[in-house]
């Protein structure tokens, strides 16, 4: 039996976890469960997977979340430090699903530990690649994508030497402003943004698909867990979301991986990595699908892959930069104070002002120093919102 941690196991990412995990009770056992402000949903999910530690993020929540578990084996806890403490238990492989730079501490706990890391926190590798792969690399750590780009990606290379790769091409579905003009861009909803139309995702990852920072995010993954030239990665508009990963090669030949939207195909892949195992996803049927259709993303339109480019060429601490800057823009266009095009003009704004600050174009060796950056970062970025917004 595998002993299995989930961190972030009320989001979307965690609960299609949890739902494989139940499918095979005998394969997989629960250590630690961490969540938010759902405590009903944490315990429940606790309860029914017999983990032994719950832990939400909130210290506020602990006193709810205790009353939920009364009665159960299920040890209660609260707080980042006891996220990071859960992290540290023994186990076999870690799914990091935190969203935003609060995953960057457990993935990283966990890696130290030696612990298999099934790695959905984009923000890890986009915020501390190198600090994450060394520590990983240091404790013997494995590290599997569920990202569907990364997945598909390391799946399609198969072991394959990377020296025979040419290019590697990630797809975006382009969202549902795929086809807006620019005009009505400007104008459109937190609630129109949130309307993906091939993946059922939380509301502050749907909108980063909506305005491509999502695949911004996807591209300098690939560069960090890959170690491919940003030049040699591409981006294609692929709105079917079947296929999502190609992998050319120097004789020609490329190699793409497809599959339905269900983000349980990556999930299940890491779980059961280096095996495969049968998985509850529906099969494809090309012949009913009649056509996969491509396209070039508008930089125009959607300028967060140029901001992204930007980002791989200054490396050092740009990528925590960008992170954070997109956080602070997405909270203000959640919260209706700046439109939707104002997010990435934001972003260039903190990028701007923060490449001046001492440090910033040295590696992320440190947590204290991605931390510290992306403190002042968003900072900076909730500067540039207020002056967007007119106060």
């Amino acid at each position: 039996m595998r002993r299995i941690s989930v961190f972030g196991a009320t989001g979307s990412i965690g609960q299609s976890t949890l739902d494989l995990l139940g499918r095979a009770p005998d394969a997989f056992g629960v250590v630690a469960l961490t969540g938010g402000r759902n405590i009903a949903a944490l315990a429940a999910a606790a309860r029914a997977h017999r983990a032994e530690v719950a832990v939400t993020a909130y210290p506020e929540c602990l006193q709810d979340l205790r009353a939920a578990l009364a009665g159960s084996a299920t040890e209660a806890a609260a707080g980042p430090e006891a996220i990071a403490e859960a992290a540290e238990r023994p186990a076999d492989l870690a799914v990091s699903a935190i969203v935003g730079a609060a995953g960057l501490v457990p993935g990283l706990r966990a890696a130290a530990q030696g612990t298999t890391i099934a790695l959905a926190n984009k923000e890890s590798l986009v915020c501390a690649g190198p600090l994450l792969l060394a520590t990983a690399r240091a404790a013997g750590a494995r590290i599997l994508p569920v990202d569907s780009e990364h997945s598909a990606i390391f799946q399609a290379l198969a072991g394959d030497d990377m020296a025979s790769v040419e290019r590697v091409i990630i797809t975006a579905s382009g969202g549902p402003f795929r086809d807006w003009p620019a005009d009505r861009l400007a104008r459109a909803t937190p609630a129109e943004a949130v309307r993906h139309p091939n993946w059922s995702m939380g509301a502050r990852i749907s909108v980063d698909s909506a305005s491509l920072v999502n695949k911004a995010m996807d591209l300098i993954e690939t560069r960090e867990f890959f170690g491919i030239p940003p030049e040699r990665i591409e981006v294609l508009v692929h709105p079917q979301s079947i296929v999502h990963a190609l992998v050319a090669h120097v004789d020609g030949g490329v190699i793409a991986h497809l599959g339905p939207p269900d983000m349980r195909h990556a999930i299940g892949y890491a779980l059961n990595w280096p095996e495969r195992a049968p998985l509850p996803v529906a099969r494809l049927d090309l012949a009913r699908i009649g056509a996969l259709t491509f396209e070039d993303p508008d930089p125009v339109r959607f300028p967060a892959l140029r901001l992204a480019r930007e980002v791989m060429a200054a490396r050092g601490m740009a990528g925590a930069v960008f992170n954070a800057a997109k956080e602070i823009a997405l909270d203000h266009f959640l919260e209706g104070r700046v439109g939707f095009t104002a997010m990435a003009a934001i972003v260039e704004a903190t990028l701007a002002r923060m490449a001046a600050e001492p440090g910033f174009t040295s590696a992320p060796d440190r947590l204290e120093i991605v931390l510290d950056f992306d403190h002042l970062a968003r900072m900076r970025a909730a500067e540039a919102a207020r002056s967007l917004a007119g106060g």
